[in-house]
């Protein structure tokens, strides 16, 4: 595998429209952007920084002994805060590979991390990779908010090469891949992929992720067990909540490292 310097960066804003104020929601005594860090400090793949676009996030992260930087708010996606973040955080680029890690998935698991960072490793040819899992039941492959990731997949099939990635059910026979928000780019595309406008196929699936398809850009990706639990709504908050107390990291833990046992 090609030797790589990467940088974890979890990007985060209050103003996410489903859920406000979302990064600092509290989930039994530690807010939810503290547990995504502690988590991604467990892969012990790289330095971690969030990019806020908020201060309280930023106070938030450095009180719990983490890194942060404060991005501009006005900034589009969260893609373009990591982009921020890491100009500012590596001014020379020092670090060949950025991981995005969404601010929203409070339990996922260190080896999702090392799924994401191997796959590159592993294809040369890719610019991006990221992370899908077995869907959990039939009921998600009709949902909108499970995006399902269609692949070539390997003989192995822990490694596909992506085709298109869609919210729509897809059709025929064959497994269903959710897609996990977690994404390792190359350097240089995802300066590439941020400095491109919004694409058609982005605006019909909301899924930015075809604007690197449709730049051209190559994405591959790995194959994990379990897909962690993402917070989008209110009933994933309390779902998030029940989950920490039956892991035992409610506020008897204190500020132990919230390491998942699921990816």
């Amino acid at each position: 595998m090609a030797i790589m310097n990467p940088i974890l960066i979890i990007p985060a804003r209050m103003g996410a429209q489903r859920l406000p104020g979302k990064p600092l929601a509290d989930i039994e005594g530690e807010s939810m952007i503290v547990r995504v860090w502690r988590c991604a400090e467990a892969a012990q793949a790289g330095p971690v920084a969030v990019a806020a676009g908020d201060a309280e996030i930023v106070a938030a992260v450095r009180e719990a002994g983490g890194r942060a930087v404060l991005t501009d708010p006005a900034l589009a996606s969260g893609s373009d805060r990591v982009l921020a973040a890491l100009r500012i955080l590596d001014p020379d680029g020092r670090h060949d590979v950025v991981v995005n890690l969404q601010g929203d998935m409070p339990f996922i698991a260190p080896e999702a991390v090392s799924v994401c960072l191997s796959a590159l490793a592993r294809t040369p040819e890719a610019d991006i990779t990221t992370v899908v899992a077995p869907e959990k039941s039939p009921a998600d492959r009709a949902n909108p908010a499970v995006v399902k990731a269609i692949l070539a997949i390997s003989p192995e099939g822990d490694l596909g090469r992506a085709l298109y990635f869609t919210r729509s059910t897809p059709y025929g026979e064959g497994p269903i891949w959710e897609h996990l928000g977690l994404y390792a780019y190359r350097r240089s595309a995802l300066e590439r992929f941020c400095a491109a406008p919004t694409s058609p196929l982005e605006k019909r699936e909301r899924l930015e992720q075809l604007r690197a398809m449709e730049l051209g850009l190559k994405i591959w990706a790995g194959v994990t067990a379990v897909a962690p639990l993402s917070v989008d709504t209110p009933e994933d908050l309390e779902a998030a909540r029940v989950e920490a107390r039956s892991r035992g990291l409610g506020r008897t833990i204190g500020r132990q490292p919230n390491v998942g046992a699921t990816a």
